[in-house]
């Protein structure tokens, strides 16, 4: 993996980890469904799909709410060539 991927998986890593702790007075439930809401609703699909394969390799650095707000997410479909 390049330098350049490290650098914006770390990115993600630390905004995900964010959102996470914004939710820390709540419960594991109901914080980790808003943390995947944030996601779907103010992250690119790229972004999503990126957050979406580093938690496939391990994940290592998101918070556990972070990561199972990630394994929440929904799977992106195939673009169908028309």
């Amino acid at each position: 993996m390049s330098h350049d991927h490290q650098a914006q998986d770390q990115k993600l890593v630390y905004m995900a980890n964010q959102i996470a702790t914004f939710f820390n007075s709540q419960s594991d439930d109901h914080a980790i469904g808003e943390i995947a809401n944030h996601i779907i609703k103010f992250w690119d699909p790229r972004m999503r799909a990126k957050i979406t394969a580093y938690v496939g390799h391990g994940g290592a650095g998101l918070s556990p709410r972070a990561q199972s707000a990630v394994e929440r997410l929904p799977q992106p479909q195939p673009q169908s060539a028309e």
